[in-house]
């Protein structure tokens, strides 16, 4: 691992957080190289815009979410009840009241199906996206790195991230080692995400010991990473120079201080801080996934924290996970939908007021779109546990900010939330609705410079109508 610091005292996550656990995140450095010498990108299709997308593991309920159905009968309406939101005759599940009181501020899209019932992370790495991470799409065009912060343009944010106690893998989760969410499909190994925290060659590979007093030594910080001069044969000797300085940007000025938290209001942490809001001990302790929940609840709030950092600091698209915490079948391995949604719900509910109450304070509204949604739904009845099982007919989607028009319900369900009752949403809509705000999409028709196929596919796709202005 990179560890920047004296031999005998290094700098502590509470300094730097920890810079040796954020070393290029699973990127290796020949990767990094190709990065950096990579030919020109579509920069100037590239909007002014950045995409944060809270990815919902597990598989959340549409109807204890934002489609309640309390007029069904029991065993289909909503076991957590409902709440007025602040859009007249809208109401969201009993759960959420924070967000129900912003509801005029975001948009929730009732007739969006993910397509299927399966555990995987397909409104990210899908068909639809050419077997690659969305995010990796999004760096094809824009390139893997920003060119004045030298933050790369894809990351992906994992609990670890803000605390490495909390758990890597969990049984069920099929991302043994976050794979699945790294894909890169046909885009190759140099679009592979940013994974902080994660581990990964680089951390294995690089171990250099600088004392305090060097940390703003330009000069010898890259002399030290020449030792790692056998890593880059596959590059070429004359791209060294290119390989050092991007790993010096991106190691200390892009990542260390967009990764700091530090650097922000103590007042600013303690609201985003989530962990309060479910103490460990509150947890069924019988529960196979307790560790899932409270590790969720720890880092939440300070993951869309730094995932607005990180935007703020050039990075394009960031993805957050909650890990396997959305599945509530009420069986030995899940807690039914009641004392499931008492675990997931406060946290999900502040940290995303938070984040949006945040974002128009600091005028980011614009410029930052937040998209919350799983892998599917969850069956229109509950089961005879308490339960809802898999479902992939529809799925609950929340869009925030990034110039789309708020305050709006998109779409109906059927009486019992099970299929879309109106024009239905895909993936492929969801894709191009991100396209749309990150991309010029109408330059992007006419450019050089990406395979066919991409240039064709992500220019047919349809937004969903009444978002952003391109229906």
């Amino acid at each position: 691992m990179l560890t920047i610091g004296d031999t005998t005292r290094h700098i502590g996550r509470r300094d730097f957080l920890r810079v040796g656990s954020l070393s290029l995140g699973g990127l290796a450095l020949p990767d990094l190289l190709k990065a950096a010498t990579s030919p020109p990108h579509l920069r100037h299709l590239v909007k002014d815009r950045s995409v944060i997308f809270l990815f919902m593991h597990g598989g959340p309920s549409q109807t204890e979410t934002f489609d309640p159905k309390m007029t069904a009968p029991a065993g289909v309406r909503s076991a957590t009840g409902e709440l007025q939101t602040a859009i007249p005759g809208i109401t969201f599940g009993g759960t959420f009241p924070k967000i129900a009181a912003l509801a005029n501020k975001i948009n929730i899209v009732r007739s969006f199906a993910t397509g299927d019932g399966q555990h995987d992370v397909k409104p990210l790495v899908h068909r639809h996206t050419f077997g690659a991470n969305l995010g990796s799409l999004y760096a094809r065009v824009a390139g893997n790195s920003h060119p004045q912060s030298g933050l790369p343009t894809n990351t992906l944010l994992f609990p670890q991230v803000i605390d490495s106690s909390t758990q890597a893998n969990t049984a069920g989760c099929f991302n043994k080692n976050f794979e699945m969410y790294s894909y890169t499909g046909l885009l190759g190994s140099g679009y592979r995400p940013f994974m902080p925290g994660t581990g990964g060659q680089l951390q294995q590979d690089m171990q250099l010991n600088l004392p305090m007093h060097r940390l703003t030594d330009r000069r010898r910080l890259l002399s030290q990473l020449d030792r790692l001069q056998a890593a880059t044969d596959q590059a070429g000797a004359k791209d060294l120079t290119a390989t050092r300085n991007t790993a010096f940007n991106t190691i200390l000025k892009g990542v260390g201080k967009a990764f700091d938290l530090s650097l922000e209001d103590p007042k600013t942490i303690a609201r985003y801080d989530t962990a309060p809001l479910v103490h460990p001990t509150s947890i069924g302790q019988n529960r196979k996934n307790h560790r899932n929940f409270s590790d969720n609840a720890k880092t939440l709030g300070k993951l869309l924290l730094l995932a607005r950092r990180l935007c703020e600091h050039g990075c394009g698209f960031v993805t957050v996970t909650t890990k396997f915490v959305w599945d509530m079948h009420a069986d030995d391995f899940n807690c039914s939908m009641t004392e499931g949604m008492g675990y997931m719900a406060p946290p999900f509910d502040h940290a995303v007021s938070t984040f949006i109450d945040d974002l128009e304070a600091r005028g980011l509204s614009e410029k930052i779109l937040l998209v919350c949604c799983g892998e599917m739904g969850r069956t229109p009845k509950l089961n005879d546990r308490g339960g809802r099982d898999h479902w992939g007919n529809i799925a609950p989607l929340l869009l925030y900010g990034g110039g789309l028009q708020p305050g709006q319900v998109i779409g109906q369900s059927t009486r019992d939330a099970g299929e879309p009752a109106t024009n239905p949403y895909d993936i492929r809509h969801l894709v191009s609705t991100i396209m749309h705000a990150l991309l010029d999409i109408g330059e992007l028709r006419i450019a050089q410079g990406l395979p066919d196929d991409i240039t064709r596919t992500m220019t047919s796709w349809k937004p969903i109508p009444g978002l952003t202005g391109n229906d």
